[in-house]
């Protein structure tokens, strides 16, 4: 059998990707005001313009209000705002690849619950819970560090989430969306329903693979046969002592079962209960914490400086205990390969392109990239082509600078001079000149 390479094209649901090489989800801080469409395509067109594939965007919120993990997320909750991303889509398109929309809501991860002064400018907003927070959460809400007032969902009102997610699917869809996908990690309400360690209800979502299936036909009802793809999550990161929580062999059984409910594409993903440095992993981001352009944004997050103080700690404790490894998710996607007849996406520590033809075929059937593309906007044309030698690798060095002034609403750009250097350099070289060749039919149409 021949060898899968990145440049092959790959069918999710009926949609034909031109390669397998795709723009993971990141946080665009686009919001959802009248530059939102323009700021959302400032930031996902260089990737479909330099050959990816597949351009995702990120966490998506299908409320009204509340729900945002972080400050900057846009929403797709109203009809007249997501008409307008349309001009998104189209530039997309125009570029030849296929664009998707991640759909989230934060629920016990949200803004009102660890941001101070969001909490503050809304007293009245209430968490979304799967069930009562659990213990170790509310002992950090007695400490001030979380500020709990959590709505626990009845049956009735989780049947009207996955409406909400059907009817944001149904709108994007109608934008030019290609595909939906679900963000069913990193803690927000949909792992928060997959989790032992959240989900202790006692009606039919109990079984937290209920919710997606009800998502998956609000989808189908309201969006179409529209390609889904989720991710999936094993919390196996998470600290010695946690308990329950999701091994190995239960994402691979939920894998199994979303794949006999519809889902067209699956992500697994390894982390913890928390949101911590489980999800990113790498080094300390010492620059970040310490540029003075953030610290009135950290102690106002946070609330106050000395706390802000505290959360810095704790992150540097996490980046020793959680050290980069290279593509750390493909042990579990090779895993879930073996175990569904759907494509298997595998992202999270993939930097190398000579890495990435070992895992295509093996352990999944495409690869994506999130922070790499903060520092190279136009990394696919580096990666992909009939020219490459295999030793070409990202710039980014996982130093995670980017990531920690988003609590601020700062922008998600690289902030490392190094990298910065790199990256100007090759730019200098012509590396991001040209898209690569792309398979006949793909310029006009992502379906090919």
């Amino acid at each position: 059998m021949a060898s899968i390479r990145l440049d092959d094209p790959v069918e999710i649901g009926g949609l034909t990707l031109r390669n397998r090489l795709y723009r993971a989800p990141l946080l665009e801080c686009a919001g959802t005001g009248d530059d939102a469409p323009e700021r959302l395509a400032a930031e996902l067109e260089p990737a479909a313009r330099a050959g990816a594939g597949l351009v995702c965007q990120g966490a998506t919120i299908v409320s009204e209000t509340g729900g945002c993990a972080a400050p900057g997320m846009t929403r797709v909750a109203d009809p007249a705002f997501v008409e307008s991303l349309e001009s998104v889509t189209d530039r997309i398109h125009g570029h030849g690849a296929a664009i998707a929309v991640q759909l989230e809501h934060g629920g016990l991860r949200s803004m009102e619950t660890w941001h101070a002064g969001y909490r503050r400018d809304n007293p009245n907003l209430q968490q979304l819970a799967v069930s009562r927070p659990p213990r170790l959460l509310r002992l950090l809400d007695t400490l001030g560090f979380l500020d709990y007032d959590a709505h626990v969902l009845t049956t009735d009102e989780v049947y009207e989430l996955a409406a909400d997610f059907g009817r944001s699917a149904a709108l994007a869809v109608d934008a030019g969306y290609d595909v939906v996908h679900i963000a069913g990690a990193n803690m927000g309400i949909v792992h928060q329903f997959l989790s032992p360690f959240y989900n202790r209800r006692d009606d039919e979502f109990g079984d937290g693979v209920r919710f997606l299936e009800v998502v998956a036909d609000e989808i189908r009802e309201q969006a179409g046969d529209v390609p889904l793809m989720t991710k999936v999550p094993a919390e196996t990161a998470a600290p010695p002592g946690i308990r329950p929580r999701l091994t190995e062999d239960d994402a691979i059984d939920i894998c199994r079962r979303l794949d006999d409910a519809g889902y067209d594409a699956l992500v697994p993903v390894s982390g913890s209960v928390f949101w911590d440095a489980s999800i990113v992993r790498g080094s300390f981001p010492a620059r970040a914490w310490h540029d003075d352009r953030y610290r009135d944004g950290y102690a106002d997050a946070f609330g106050g400086r000395i706390r802000a103080r505290l959360v810095e700690l704790g992150n540097r404790l996490e980046a020793t205990w959680y050290e980069f490894e290279p593509a750390w998710n493909a042990e579990l996607c090779r895993r879930v390969r073996d175990a569904v007849s759907v494509p298997v996406f595998c992202e999270g520590g993939i930097r190398e392109r000579g890495h990435i033809d070992t895992l295509l075929g093996d352990a999944c059937d495409a690869v994506g990239m999130a922070r790499p593309f903060y520092a190279e906007p136009e990394l696919p044309a580096r990666l992909l082509g009939t020219n490459v030698s295999g030793d070409e690798r990202v710039v980014c060095e996982s130093c995670n600078n980017c990531a920690v002034p988003q609590v601020t609403g700062a922008a998600g750009v690289c902030r490392t001079p190094s990298v910065l250097r790199r990256a100007g350099s090759l730019k200098m070289e012509g590396a991001y000149d040209e898209a690569p060749e792309m398979h006949a039919g793909d310029a006009d149409d992502p379906v090919g």
